[in-house]
C-alpha cells in the first residue's frame, strides 16, 4: 500500500553494475567524484510537510546550505503511516531519519528497535514536560474541531453536545492518520470507560472517515460538513495567508488532545553523522522558523521573531495528553471501541 524503498544489499548490487558498466563506458572518473562529494541524507516524511506550501522546500534549502550533502524528503502518506512502512521495511529501510511520528506512536516505533538513542537534551518550548532517548520533538498542537463562523453561529462545547446536536463532521482513519488516532485518545482520556457511550452517540454525525488530514480539510472547505477533526492553529491559516476570519476552532470543556510531532534517527542509517546534524538543525531557528506559518503548528523551540498573529486566538484551558506507554496501553481498546461504534 505504501510502496517500498530498495533495501541495502540489493542497493549495494545495483551500485556495483553501475560502476562496472561506467567503467567499460570510460565514465568512472566523471561518476565517481560527483557521488562521493554529495552524501545524501533520506528523511522519511508525512505529505504534506513535503508540499510546495509545506516545511519540506524551507528546510531542505537551510540545511543543504550547511550540510555540503543533498537531503531528500521521501512522502509516504499520513503520520500513522510512517511507523507502518517502517515495520514492513525494518532494517533494509533506505531511510536515514523519519520525521512525523507523534507520542501516540512513540512506544511502538521504539518497540521496533528500529531507531538509534540521539544522546541530546535539548531545552524545549512546550506546555508539558518532555524527554524521551529515543525521539526529539520539532512541533506541537492541540486537535480541535474547526468550523465556518458564517455557518455555524456557535459551537458545541463538549463531545456529548455535539453527539446531540445535527451537526456534520469529517475525521480521519485512527489508522492512518495521527490526528485520527489522536482523536481516539483524546475521547479516551476525557471520557475513560464512558469512551464507547461517546462513540456511539458521535457516530451519526460523521460524514466520512478519510485516509489523512489533507482529505479531510478538502471536504470541509468544500461544505461537505459542519466541522472537521484539525487543529486550534489553523484559524490563524485562513487569517494570515487568506485574510479570512472566518474559521474558527471549538474549545471543549473536557479539554482538547495535545500532539507533540517526534522525529529519530534509524539505527541502521548509513549516514549517521549526517543524521544526527539534521536533528541538531531541526532544532535551530532555521528550521523552527518556518514551522508556523508551513505547516500551522507551534514550534518546539520559539523562533526568535516570536509567534505570528492569530496563534494564539484559539488556545485551550485545559489540555489532555497520555503518556507515550498510556496511549499505547489504551489504543487497541479505543479503536475497537470507534470501530463498534461507526458499524452499527
Amino acid at each position: 500500500m505504501y510502496g517500498f524503498l530498495h533495501p541495502r544489499p540489493i542497493r549495494r548490487i545495483m551500485e556495483k553494475d553501475m560502476l562496472k558498466q561506467l567503467l567499460a563506458a570510460g565514465l568512472l572518473t566523471i561518476a565517481t567524484p560527483a557521488l562521493a562529494q554529495t552524501p545524501v541524507l533520506t528523511v522519511l516524511t508525512y505529505d504534506s510537510f513535503v508540499s510546495e506550501w509545506g516545511p519540506g522546500p524551507a528546510v531542505e534549502k537551510a540545511f543543504e546550505a550547511t550540510c555540503a550533502c543533498d537531503l531528500q524528503f521521501v512522502p509516504a502518506g499520513d503520520g500513522a503511516a510512517l511507523l507502518a512502512r517502517i515495520q514492513l521495511e525494518g532494517s533494509a529501510s533506505d531511510a536515514d531519519v523519519v520525521l512525523g511520528l507523534d507520542t501516540s506512536l512513540i512506544a511502538a516505533a521504539t518497540a521496533t528497535q528500529l531507531f538509534a538513542p540521539h544522546g541530546k537534551n535539548p531545552k524545549l518550548d512546550l506546555p508539558v514536560d518532555f524527554a524521551d532517548p529515543i525521539f526529539l520533538p520539532f512541533d506541537w498542537g492541540w486537535f480541535a474541531f474547526v468550523y465556518d463562523k458564517t455557518r455555524l453561529a456557535e459551537a458545541p462545547k463538549t463531545f456529548a453536545a455535539l453527539a446531540a446536536s445535527n451537526l456534520r463532521i469529517i475525521i480521519q482513519d485512527p489508522r492512518s492518520s495521527t490526528p485520527g488516532l489522536g482523536l481516539l485518545l483524546w475521547v479516551k482520556a476525557a471520557y475513560g470507560d464512558r469512551a464507547s457511550e461517546i462513540w456511539t452517540a458521535l457516530a451519526d454525525n460523521i460524514v466520512t472517515v478519510t485516509p489523512g488530514w489533507s482529505e479531510a480539510y478538502g471536504l470541509f472547505l468544500e461544505g461537505e460538513a459542519d466541522m472537521v477533526l484539525s487543529y486550534t492553529t489553523s484559524p490563524a491559516y485562513h487569517l494570515i495567508a487568506e485574510s479570512d476570519d472566518t474559521k474558527a476552532a471549538a474549545l471543549f470543556d473536557e479539554g482538547n488532545y495535545m500532539q507533540i510531532e517526534v522525529a529519530g534517527k534509524l539505527a541502521g542509517s548509513d549516514q549517521p553523522e549526517l543524521a544526527d546534524k539534521f536533528l541538531d538543525f531541526m532544532l535551530t531557528d532555521a528550521f523552527q522558523s518556518a514551522i508556523p506559518q508551513t505547516n500551522w503548528m507551534y514550534p518546539a523551540v520559539t523562533p526568535a521573531a516570536g509567534l505570528p498573529q492569530g496563534f494564539d486566538a484559539f488556545r485551550p484551558k485545559k489540555s489532555l495528553l497520555l503518556s507515550p506507554g498510556a496511549a499505547q496501553s489504551v489504543r487497541d481498546a479505543a479503536l475497537a471501541e470507534w470501530q463498534a461504534a461507526l458499524a452499527r
